[in-house]
C-alpha cells in the first residue's frame, strides 16, 4: 500500500479517536452520545466539537398537589428523554427574556436543564459551570444562552437550567405554609429548584465527563441574586465549590411583606393574602375565602385546594396586573428561616462559615441602569425618520446631564450594595478568596440612530456575551457589539478569567495583570475592559458619599433627586426606609413618590402611547 496513504489513514484514525467518535458510523455515534442518568436516557447532539444534551428533567413536574412544594427528585432511568418545545417556566412573553409569544407563556412543567460539553475522552473530569439565568426571577429561560464557544475553547462543561419564576417560585400564604411540614414550609420554591438541579449534577455529571467535586455556580442579575442566596442559605452545603455573582443583589422580604403587608402595615398587594383573580372566576370562591378567614384550621385544606386549582396563567395575569399597579415590589425571595436566613441574605452571608472555603467573584457594570434609562422617554426622545426602510428609532437625549447623573448614582449604588457589601459580609464569615470587578467595556459603534457608547455604555447584562461568545442584541446588535479587535480582546479576557476561576479558584485574564483579592480595607477590584484599560482599581464607596454627591449636584430638581435617592436606598438590597426619610434633612417627605412616579409614567403614555421607546 502507498506509504502516503497509510500515513494519511493512520492520521485520520488518530484524529477520530481524539474527536471521540466523530468518524464513527451513525449507530456507534448515537450509542456514544446517549447518556444514562437518574432521570432518563439523554441523546446528545454533536456540533462543532461540542455535544449538547437538551431538556433533561431534573425533578418531578411541580404541578397539581406539587405546586408550591419543594421539588421532588425524578428517578426514572428508563425514560427516553426527547427535546421539547416551549418548556420555559410560566412568565410574560418577552424577546428580551428569550421567550416569545403574547401574554403569559410557558408552563408549570418546566424543571429541565441542558448540558454542553466539549468533545472529550470522558476519562478526564472537566470543571462544571452551572449557569443561573437572570430576569428578575420573574422571566428568563435556559434556551436563550449558548455557551458552546466557552465549552469548546476552554474545556469546561456548562449546565443551564430553568427554575420556577414569580409567584410559582416564591409564594407565601397561610393556607400553603400553614398546612405543610418540613422543607415544604418554605416560601422559596424557586431557590429549592436550583438546589435540586445542583443535586442532580452531583449525581449525574460524571457520566458527561464533568467533575462533581468542581462545580462553579454563576449567574447575572437575578441569577447573581440567586448565587448570593445559595451562599447565604442555611442549607445546600456541598452542592457547589466556587461562585460568580454578576450584577447580583441581596433583596429579600419578610413574611409579612410576602403576605402583602409592607413595613408600615399597609397592604401593598393581595397576591399572597387574597388572590384577586379578576380573570378567573371560580364558583364558591367567596364562601371558601370567608370560611378560611373565620376558621383557617378547619377550612385550610379546602382553601389550599382552591389555590392549587387556579389556572397558572390566570394567576400570572393577576400577578402582572398587580406589578403594574404598584411601585412597591411584589415579594420574591422571602426570609423564611428555612431556605433563607430569617434576617435576610446579608445576614446569611455573614453567618455562612460552613461555606467559607468557596472562592467568590462578585461584580457589576459601570453603566448598569443605562439598559433601562436609555429607552425611557423621560430621558430620551425617539423619532422614526426611516420608518419605511428601517423600523429602528433614532434616539437623542432630552437632558444628557440628568441622564448621566441618574446612571452614575444608580450604578455606583449597585456596586456598593450588590458587590462591596456582600463581599464584606462574606469576609466576616471567614472567606479568604474573594474577588471583585467592574465591567467597563463601552466600545460600541455610534450610528445615525444613536450615540451608543454614551447612551448604553457598559450597561446591565452586556458582559454576558463576552462569556458565551454569542453576540446578540436584537436589531442593534451590530452597534452594541461591533466586530473587531476591541470586542475580541474583551471576549478573550472574560473567557480566560471565568474559565480559569472555574478550574483553579483564581481568576486569570491571561493578560499579565494579576487579579488581587478583595478585602474591606482596600476594596480592590479589576476593571474589565479592552486591553488598554484593563487594570486594578480601588473605590471606597458608601451611601453617604454617593448620595452626598447627588444632594450637591447642580443637575436635577428636588423631586428628581428624591426619586433617584429613593431608588438607591430601596434597590439592590433591603429597603432602607428610615435612611431615606432622613436624607437631605427630610426634604423628600413633602412628596408622595409613588404618586409622582405614576404621574410621570401616565403623562408619558398619554403623550407617546408608551413610557418606553420600544
Amino acid at each position: 500500500m502507498n506509504q502516503r496513504l497509510v500515513t494519511k489513514n493512520l492520521l485520520i484514525n488518530i484524529l477520530c479517536l481524539l474527536a471521540l467518535g466523530s468518524c464513527m458510523n451513525p449507530i456507534e455515534q448515537n450509542n456514544f452520545l446517549t447518556i444514562a442518568t437518574s432521570s432518563g436516557l439523554s441523546q446528545g447532539l454533536l456540533n462543532k466539537n461540542v455535544i449538547t444534551w437538551e431538556d433533561i428533567p431534573y425533578a418531578i413536574p411541580p404541578v397539581g398537589d406539587l405546586r408550591w412544594k419543594a421539588p421532588r427528585p425524578l428517578l426514572s432511568p428508563d425514560l427516553s428523554i426527547k427535546p421539547l418545545e416551549g418548556n420555559g417556566c410560566l412568565q410574560e412573553a418577552s424577546i428580551y427574556a428569550g421567550i416569545q409569544g403574547e401574554g403569559i407563556v410557558g408552563q408549570e412543567d418546566c424543571l429541565y436543564l441542558d448540558i454542553k460539553a466539549p468533545v472529550n475522552n470522558l476519562n478526564r473530569r472537566l470543571p462544571v459551570m452551572f449557569w443561573i439565568h437572570g430576569g428578575g426571577n420573574t422571566s428568563g429561560v435556559k434556551d436563550y444562552y449558548d455557551f458552546s464557544e466557552l465549552s469548546r475553547e476552554h474545556q469546561v462543561l456548562v449546565v443551564t437550567i430553568n427554575y420556577r419564576l414569580g409567584p410559582m417560585g416564591w409564594f407565601t400564604h397561610p393556607a400553603i405554609q400553614g398546612l405543610q411540614s418540613g422543607i415544604d414550609q418554605t416560601s422559596n420554591f424557586g431557590t429549592l429548584d436550583i438546589m435540586e438541579a445542583l443535586k442532580w449534577v452531583q449525581t449525574n455529571i460524571h457520566s458527561f465527563g464533568g467533575d462533581p467535586n468542581n462545580v462553579t455556580i454563576l449567574g447575572e442579575s437575578a441569577g447573581g441574586n440567586n448565587v448570593l442566596s445559595l451562599l447565604a442559605s442555611p442549607i445546600g452545603d456541598g452542592l457547589f465549590h466556587k461562585a460568580i455573582s454578576q450584577s447580583g443583589y441581596t433583596t429579600s422580604f419578610t413574611k409579612d411583606e410576602a403576605e402583602g403587608i409592607d413595613q408600615k402595615g399597609n397592604i401593598i398587594n393581595q397576591l399572597g393574602s387574597d388572590p384577586v383573580l379578576t380573570s378567573y372566576d371560580l364558583s364558591g370562591y367567596g364562601s371558601i375565602k370567608n370560611l378560611f378567614i373565620k376558621d383557617p384550621q378547619k377550612y385550610g385544606e379546602e382553601y389550599q385546594r382552591f389555590l392549587r386549582s387556579i389556572d397558572g396563567k390566570a394567576l400570572l395575569e393577576t400577578y402582572e396586573k398587580l406589578s403594574k399597579n404598584t411601585y412597591d415590589r411584589l415579594p420574591l425571595l422571602t426570609r423564611d428561616g428555612i431556605v433563607t436566613h430569617i434576617d435576610g441574605v446579608s445576614a446569611g452571608l455573614a453567618s455562612s462559615q460552613k461555606k467559607n472555603d468557596i472562592p467568590v467573584i462578585a461584580g457589576s457594570n459601570k453603566d448598569e441602569l443605562a439598559l433601562w434609562l436609555g429607552a425611557n422617554r423621560y430621558f430620551v426622545n425617539a423619532s422614526y425618520p426611516l420608518t419605511k426602510l428601517v423600523p429602528i428609532p433614532k434616539i437623542e437625549f432630552k437632558n444628557e446631564s440628568l441622564y448621566k447623573l441618574w446612571v452614575k448614582i444608580r450604578s455606583q449604588g449597585w456596586k456598593l450594595r450588590g458587590v462591596d457589601e456582600p463581599l464584606m459580609e462574606l469576609e466576616k464569615a471567614g472567606y479568604d478568596s474573594l474577588y471583585a470587578y467592574r465591567f467597563d467595556w463601552d466600545d460600541q459603534a455610534s450610528s445615525y440612530f444613536a450615540d451608543f457608547p454614551n447612551l448604553i455604555g457598559a450597561a446591565h447584562g452586556f458582559e454576558i456575551s463576552f462569556i458565551t461568545g454569542d453576540f446578540k442584541f436584537g436589531p442593534i446588535g451590530r452597534y452594541v457589539y461591533p466586530r473587531g479587535e476591541l470586542r475580541n480582546q474583551m471576549k478573550t479576557t472574560m473567557m480566560n478569567a471565568w474559565a480559569s476561576f472555574a478550574k483553579t479558584g483564581t481568576p486569570d485574564t491571561g493578560k499579565g495583570q494579576q487579579w488581587e483579592k478583595f478585602n474591606s480595607k482596600e476594596r480592590v477590584f479589576m476593571k474589565l475592559d479592552s486591553d488598554e484599560y484593563l487594570s486594578l482599581d480601588k473605590e471606597m464607596l458608601s451611601l453617604e458619599f454617593i448620595l452626598g454627591n447627588l444632594r450637591l449636584s447642580p443637575v436635577g430638581t428636588l423631586l428628581e433627586k428624591c426619586l433617584l435617592a429613593e431608588e438607591t436606598f430601596f434597590n439592590i438590597g433591603d429597603r432602607l426606609e428610615d435612611a431615606f426619610d432622613k436624607w437631605n434633612q427630610g426634604a423628600c417627605k413633602q412628596f408622595d413618590t409613588d404618586f409622582e412616579r405614576k404621574k410621570i409614567e401616565t403623562d408619558l403614555i398619554k403623550e407617546f402611547g408608551s413610557a418606553t421607546v420600544y
